[in-house]
């Protein structure tokens, strides 16, 4: 059921569609979550950390070349990990450096939006769909 809710959440991702953001008064509202779960390491979750690593660059190099900021990548990659890693800080702990990992590796080089940023974020983004749709073909199921 996991890798389903995955398929749907990267379809829209991958989709680039501008989504809504919670506000602080809205995480505020939210209940406690359950005590921690045993963590257990799926076979994918090298998949799903580079996937993270990728749409870090991504939200990067977007909000460079682009007029005005997004933060959508960065929302749905939180909700990956809150859908993918719920009560489980190891994995979410994996997933967010991943996401920084990519995010800074780009912020170290580029400063300015150029062709070759361009280019890299087309590259990025064409390798992160890649990716889901693996994911979701071979673990979907």
């Amino acid at each position: 059921m996991t890798v389903i809710r995955l398929v749907l959440l990267l379809s829209l991702l991958l989709a680039a569609p501008a989504f809504a953001q919670q506000t602080a008064g809205d995480k505020a509202k939210e209940t406690p979550s359950a005590a921690p779960v045993e963590e257990k390491p799926t076979p994918y979750d090298e998949r799903l950390e580079r996937l993270s690593e990728i749409i870090g660059a991504v939200h990067y190099l977007r909000n460079l070349c682009m007029d005005k900021a997004e933060d959508n990548w960065r929302a749905s990659v939180q909700r990956l990990i809150d859908m993918e890693a719920a009560n489980e800080p190891k994995r979410q702990e994996k997933l967010t450096a991943a996401f920084n990992r990519g995010y800074r590796s780009f912020a170290a080089i580029y400063t300015a939006c150029t062709d070759s940023a361009v280019v890299a974020e087309e590259r990025y983004r064409n390798e992160g769909a890649t990716l889901a749709t693996e994911i979701t073909a071979r673990f979907g199921n």
